[in-house]
């Protein structure tokens, strides 16, 4: 099993919901699917960094986290 979502790289240890599958943090995967379904990482990107801002991530910390989503296995490819 691993660390960390494979959409987002959230780590596991920091995710507050409960998971569905391995391989997805509660935020990517809810209610059977990817939350996000598309192939756009700029626009995931987007959305996560609302997302995290919303949630009260300090704003330079949410941008460095929204840059490693790059190297997330979902998206390395992209």
């Amino acid at each position: 099993m691993k660390n960390s979502c494979e959409s987002c790289l959230m780590p596991f240890s920091k995710d507050p919901g409960q998971r569905e599958l391995d391989r997805y943090c509660s935020y990517c995967f809810k209610n059977g699917k990817l939350c996000y379904e598309g192939q756009d990482l700029k626009e995931f990107q987007r959305a996560s960094y609302e997302s995290m801002v919303a949630h009260g991530t300090n704003k330079i910390l949410a941008r460095f986290f929204t840059y490693l989503i790059r190297f997330a296995p979902r998206w390395k490819s992209k």
